[in-house]
């Protein structure tokens, strides 16, 4: 089992950073990514940034420029820096882990997901 676990979210002011945090936990596991996404009330889950092992960040274009995604691959961690932060980045933001695990001899790859931490950034 992989569990994923986020923490940072709460409210700002438009124009204000926050920074979230992820940590990832389990046995006999490799994370091959680290993800953000957010969904916002009505609207489906977007994906917001990833960071995969080749160590290239990709960003949503609508948080380009503002948010930065880091990796801490040691500790199995991982955050989401949002600056300038606007009241449409108000959302749940959950953090996923792409992970390879083995049980045995068994392979077993899959995306492990945290709780969401809430976002709302008032204007």
């Amino acid at each position: 089992q992989v569990h994923v676990v986020e923490s940072g979210g709460g409210t700002v002011q438009a124009g204000e950073s926050l920074r979230l945090s992820c940590a990832v936990s389990g046995s006999s596991f490799s994370i091959n990514a680290m993800e953000w996404y957010r969904q916002s009330p009505g609207k489906q889950r977007e994906l917001v940034a990833v960071l995969g092992n080749g160590g290239t960040p990709t960003y949503d274009d609508s948080v380009k420029g503002r948010f930065t995604i880091s990796r801490d691959n040691a500790k199995n961690t991982a955050e989401l820096y949002m600056n300038n932060l606007k009241f449409e980045d108000t959302a749940v933001y959950y953090c996923a882990a792409d992970y390879r695990s083995y049980v045995g001899d068994i392979l077993s790859v899959g995306r492990a997901w945290g709780q969401g931490t809430r976002v709302t950034v008032s204007s």
